[in-house]
């Protein structure tokens, strides 16, 4: 077998690789976004007394306290046991949506912390109701603060998407198992995979400095 490093073979899988690079990224926004949704419920929710608290309590730390590989073997094959069958492309929306969700409940709950009783007094007195002085007074100021570590949130998604390919998903890992098994150039295939994945991640990065930057200014 042959050393030297052969990267005109990946040349012929441009394509594949390039869709699966899509299909990543679109599986990251609409899970990122089933978990900005659960996680400002569950934030909410445990910012303040609330007879829920200790179920998404529970869920919290069940879904922090485990790991992100079990929650999608256990959603996609462990509840097919029981009558509950989904798509695997659904399985891994749900189990990144539920994963990243407990996370980001955690930031908006510190960020609805550190917002000033007394923001939430002025509001009352000026006879809002508790709903719309959350939505209109406290929320916009509290997602100032934790869009920062949210956007960071994004791209450790990003890289944990690759976990979805042990569903037998198309994205860029399956695709790079794909080339390995045929091809058995490991270096080359895995090197690219892991560029792409670094220059996403990276780009990510540099909006997360970015909008720290323009929030920074907006508070001075």
């Amino acid at each position: 077998m042959r050393n030297d490093l052969q990267w005109r073979i990946i040349l012929n899988w441009v394509p594949e690789l390039g869709a699966a690079a899509v299909l990543t990224v679109r599986i990251t926004a609409v899970s990122f976004a089933v978990a900005l949704l659960v996680g400002l419920a569950v934030g909410i929710i445990r910012s303040r007394p609330h007879r829920l608290t200790v179920v998404v309590a529970a869920y919290v730390e069940l879904f922090r306290g485990t790991p992100l590989l079990v929650q999608l073997f256990f959603i996609y094959y462990g509840l097919a046991q029981i009558g509950i069958v989904m798509e695997a492309m659904t399985a891994a929306v749900l189990g990144l949506g539920l994963n990243g969700g407990a996370y980001i409940s955690e930031i908006v709950r510190g960020a609805l912390a550190g917002i000033d009783r007394g923001q939430y007094d002025a509001a009352h007195a000026l006879g809002m109701t508790r709903w719309l002085t959350l939505t209109s007074v406290i929320l916009p100021q509290a997602l100032r603060t934790a869009t920062p570590p949210l956007v960071n949130t994004f791209s450790s998604m990003l890289k944990d998407t690759s976990l979805v390919s042990l569903l037998a998903i198309t994205e860029m890992m399956n695709i790079a198992n794909q080339v390995y098994s045929r091809t058995f150039r490991a270096f080359e295939i895995f090197a690219v995979v892991a560029l792409v994945y670094f220059v996403l991640t990276f780009a990510f990065s540099l909006l997360s400095r970015l909008l720290e930057r323009r929030l920074a200014l907006g508070r001075a």
